[in-house]
């Protein structure tokens, strides 16, 4: 059974920092695509980041320059450093793991991050 688990989120003022995690079981972690993804109320789920097996990373314009988007293969955890918090950041984050075959696709229940301004 696939398994996505994120922590990390909460409440912070603008300007501030968090960092999530996100571990995986009953995957072969190292050979997924890993992502995280928000949806903020009243809009669309939308790509925050991803990084590749082979650690190849892309962001969206929003959070280029103050997140960063890491794994751990050996602890099967994702990770996402997100510096210099906006209030417009605030959603719900949510991991994503992303197999070679369309079917290998599994997300995370999210965690709630809460920018204040």
């Amino acid at each position: 059974q696939v398994q996505l688990g994120e922590s990390g989120g909460g409440l912070v003022q603008a300007g501030g920092s968090l960092r999530l995690s996100c571990a995986a079981s009953g995957i072969a972690f190292s050979i997924y695509a890993m992502g995280w993804y928000r949806q903020a109320p009243g809009k669309q789920r939308e790509l925050v980041a991803v990084i590749t097996s082979g650690g190849d990373t892309n962001y969206a314009d929003s959070v280029k320059g103050r997140f960063t988007i890491s794994r751990d293969n050996a602890k099967n955890t994702l990770y996402l450093r997100m510096n210099s918090l906006k209030p417009e950041d605030t959603a719900v984050y949510y991991c994503n793991a992303r197999g070679i075959r369309p079917t290998l696709n599994f997300w995370g229940q999210g965690t709630q991050v809460t920018v204040s301004s």
